[in-house]
C-alpha cells in the first residue's frame, strides 16, 4: 500500500512548517500595514492569497520588494516609474497581474 502524506503543504509544494506560517504571518502584516492606502489595498490582499502559493525563493524576493520605500514600491508595481533591474523580477509580474485583476474585481464592487 502507498504512503500518504498528509502533512499540510502550500500551493507551490513547499511544506507548511510552522517557521513557514510565521514567516507568511510577517510579511502579511507588512502588506497591510505600509503606512500608504493605496499600496495596502494591493499588497494586503496579495499576502493573503498569493503569498501562500509562493515557493520559499519566491517569497524571498517578494520580502526584497516590502522593504522598499512605499512610493517607490507602488509607482514600480503601476509602472509609473522604472522599475530597477533587480526587482523587475516574476514576483513582480505576479504583483502586477494581481494588482490589474484586484483593482478590477474591486472598483466593479463600488470600492473607491
Amino acid at each position: 500500500m502507498a504512503e500518504i502524506d498528509a502533512r499540510p503543504q502550500s500551493e507551490s509544494g513547499d511544506e507548511m512548517t510552522p517557521e513557514r506560517k510565521q514567516r507568511l504571518g510577517r510579511i502579511q502584516f507588512r502588506s497591510w500595514r505600509r503606512g500608504f492606502r493605496e499600496a495596502d489595498m494591493v499588497l494586503g490582499p496579495f499576502s493573503d492569497q498569493v503569498a501562500p502559493t509562493l515557493s520559499d525563493a519566491e517569497l524571498d524576493e517578494y520580502e526584497r520588494l516590502i522593504n522598499e520605500e512605499d512610493q517607490w514600491l507602488y509607482g514600480w508595481i503601476i509602472e509609473r516609474d522604472p522599475t530597477p533591474p533587480e526587482f523587475e523580477t516574476p514576483v513582480m509580474a505576479k504583483v502586477r497581474a494581481f494588482m490589474r485583476a484586484h483593482v478590477a474585481a474591486e472598483v466593479s464592487k463600488g470600492i473607491g
